[in-house]
């Protein structure tokens, strides 16, 4: 992994050739029924389903689309604006004036240096979750958004899921009572690992640009199509999927970040193919608040799938992405305001109703036109990032990791 020094060059080398380049103004104001001005940068299968769902937000185009590899580029093509312009650098892209936001699908080490470079060209950004790469990178992805005054949403839509949002008023008002305990899961039973003979044409990718701040090292395809799993590009499954539930714990307990991380990981279906295990479990303390959060995440398993648990003095708060309900503990009475909303199987990983990639979107590009904070600004993505890469620093040291601030 690059060292901080090594990001931190790259961002102010990346800003400093863009602001170099082209004279940059902040977004114009809007009025609910103007245009907003969309460039996407990283339209793989993630991004190409956020511009499928943006498409149904009234008065938003996509203007402009970036992608290091042809096939992406052709593909993000097919869903903008006809005369939408393309390049494969996001330079050009967040230099142009008829670019207002910009949306942000790429790998997790470029979410950084390309939220940085978009505010200080002053457009709004849609980011993916995690927001960070490491622990070092949230003050500069922070010091953007506020400095630059611009509109950052995070990727973790259950922000903006109304049911989730309930969810939360229920907690606060004491529902379940004192919550010490929080139980995490995202647990799925697929072969993500097998390697393959890939066709791809390394000629057809801009392999330099795709690393970025990372190490030189040669064209792998595997390792373009699937860099979650490897530590230069992505951090498993701590950060790609533990982040929207420490999220939804950070947001329902008023959590910043834990105090401390143990971890362990396996390599059950993955071994010799992926560098992040893909069997995890972590323990979070967060000790002056009086709360500990266990997450367990396979590939191996779907049992009770990707939900989280509050345990309470008086009972539990269930969540998932489709409903949310109340458990009394053996022997308590619940108000009677409990209840259980949402309807479908339990703990699947996407649900059509509440559509959360929508709603998350929609406010998002309502922000943008009033200025307002959104559901998931910076502040969220670092803090629940954070989390994800002390897990991480656990696992990967074979020791408890301490936060250091």
């Amino acid at each position: 992994m690059s060292s901080a020094f090594d990001r931190r060059e790259f961002l102010a080398a990346g800003t400093a050739a863009l602001l170099a380049g082209t004279s940059v103004e902040s977004a114009r104001g809007f009025k609910a029924n103007d245009t907003l001005r969309v460039g996407v940068i990283g339209p793989g299968g993630r991004a190409r389903g956020l511009m499928k769902s943006l498409a149904q937000v009234p008065n938003v185009t996509i203007t402009a689309v970036c992608d290091v590899w042809d096939v992406n580029l052709a593909e993000g093509k097919k869903l903008a604006d006809p005369r939408a312009f393309t390049t494969k650098a996001h330079e050009e892209l967040v230099a142009r004036a008829d670019v207002d936001a910009v949306l942000i699908g790429t790998p997790d080490h470029l979410h950084v240096p390309l939220t940085v470079a978009a505010c200080a060209a002053g457009k709004d950004v849609y980011v993916e979750k995690p927001l960070t790469h490491d622990l070092s990178e949230g003050k500069a992805v922070i010091d953007a958004q506020n400095q630059n005054k611009r509109v950052v949403q995070v990727g973790t839509q259950q922000r903006s899921m109304p049911h989730l949002a309930k969810a939360r008023e229920v907690l606060k008002a004491g529902t379940v009572g004192t919550v010490h305990k929080v139980k995490c899961s995202w647990n799925r039973n697929a072969n993500r690992a097998t390697r393959y003979k890939d066709p791809m044409d390394p000629k057809s990718v801009d392999w330099k640009r795709f690393l970025g701040p990372v190490k030189d090292q040669p064209f792998d395809a595997y390792r373009f199509r699937q860099w979650r799993w490897f530590w230069d590009f992505g951090g498993g499954l701590f950060t790609d999927l533990m982040v929207h539930w420490i999220d939804v714990v950070h947001w329902f307990l008023d959590l910043d970040h834990p105090e401390s991380a143990a971890s362990v990981g396996d390599w059950y279906s993955a071994k010799d193919v992926w560098e992040t295990p893909d069997t995890v479990q972590t323990l979070l303390r967060y000790p002056d608040r009086g709360v500990q959060v266990h997450f367990e995440g396979t590939f191996s398993s779907n049992r009770v799938g990707a939900m989280t648990e509050f345990n309470g003095t008086g009972g539990t708060l269930y969540v998932d992405r489709g409903r949310y309900e109340v458990i009394p503990d053996r022997g308590k009475k619940l108000p009677p305001s409990s209840l259980i909303v949402g309807t479908g199987e339990r703990g699947l990983d996407f649900y059509d109703k509440p559509d959360g990639e929508l709603v998350h979107l929609t406010n998002w590009v309502e922000c943008c036109r009033s200025r307002a904070k959104p559901n998931a600004p910076a502040e969220a993505g670092v803090s629940a990032a954070a989390a994800a890469h002390l897990a991480n620093v656990a696992l990967r040291t074979g020791q408890v990791a301490v936060w250091k601030g």
